[in-house]
This record gives structure tokens, sequence and C-alpha cells, in this order.
């Protein structure tokens, strides 16, 4: 729906929907979000997919066959933010690895 633009909203532009997890009993669907601006508009596109999700639970249970179709609850999902923090770090290390690996043998030409 988001990628086909049926949901109209200027505050889901953007966003991705990074894992959905649903419970035993079919009640609810825990639906995790992420956007490429980070957490800076973690409520704004939260509370825009509060807003759009009765129209999204109604179209997905159009599409998906279900007796009963769970409640959306939509999170935040801070994962992408991390691995991109990660890969920050290991960039700077491997930046440093070629300085460390000269100050060794420097060492070893003194002694």
């Amino acid at each position: 729906m988001l990628v086909k633009n049926e949901i109209h909203d200027p505050r889901l532009a953007g966003i991705s929907i990074t894992d959905v997890t649903v419970d035993r009993e079919l009640a609810y669907a825990d639906i995790f979000v992420s956007a490429v601006e980070g957490s800076a508009r973690s409520k704004e596109i939260l509370a825009g997919m509060e807003s759009a999700s009765g129209f999204i639970r109604r179209m997905l249970a159009e599409r998906v066959d279900l007796r009963t179709f769970p409640r959306l609850r939509f999170r935040w999902d801070p994962t992408p933010e991390r691995a991109d923090r990660i890969e920050q770090i290991l960039y700077s290390l491997r930046q440093e690895k070629p300085a460390a690996d000269e100050k060794p043998s420097e060492k070893n030409e003194e002694e």
C-alpha cells in the first residue's frame, strides 16, 4: 500500500515496514516502521500510521483471507539507525587500522 501510494498521507513519505509480528490468537499485529531520517520523525510517522490504521486494516482484511483480522499496533524500529551507527564505528576502526599497523613495525625498527 505504501509502495503503490494507496495511502495519501504526507507524514508517511519515505518510511519502511521493517517487521510484522502477530500474536497466537491473531488479535494483534505489531507493525514495526522506520524512516530514512531516523527517529527525528518517529512521533509524526507513528501518528500518521495510527491515523491510517482503519484504512490499512480494511485493505489488508480484503487481501488476506482470515476469519477475523488482527488489530494493528504500530511501533518504531530503531534497528536501521543502530545498524548505521555500527557501520560508522566499523568504518572509523578500519580507517584507524592502517595507522595502528605501522606503529608496531616502527617500534621494531627502533629496537
